[in-house]
């Protein structure tokens, strides 16, 4: 276990890869915030006429952004603890995408 950490260091791929995911999750926290303050500025548009449908919307739009940051708080929290992890996972996507671009680029051309 020594070795492999000793190579994550070594490398900084755990670190790259954290701050990678980090910045996914704040793009996505930062986009469920904008979410939240324009179902707020739709709900004040809405006034007394749409009172039950722009409600419904501001607590869509806060379950969303409450969603969004317990899941960036999770995957931090695991690529903090798992670098090693988080890297098969990513690469393990990313082999998927580029698996599956190729299976459906090969169909086009046939």
């Amino acid at each position: 276990m020594a070795r492999h950490r000793d190579i994550e260091e070594s490398n900084g791929s755990g670190e790259r890869i954290g701050e990678r995911v980090r910045s996914y999750a704040d793009g996505a926290a930062g986009r469920a915030n904008e979410l939240l303050q324009r179902s707020r500025e739709a709900r004040r548009l809405f006034g007394q006429r749409g009172r039950d449908y722009s409600r419904q919307l501001a607590n869509a739009a806060e379950d969303f952004a409450d969603e969004a940051n317990y899941r960036y708080n999770r995957l931090r929290r695991q690529a903090r603890r798992h670098p090693v992890a988080t890297a098969a996972i990513v690469a393990g996507a990313v082999g998927a995408a580029l698996l599956l671009f190729s299976v459906l680029r090969s169909r086009d051309n046939d």
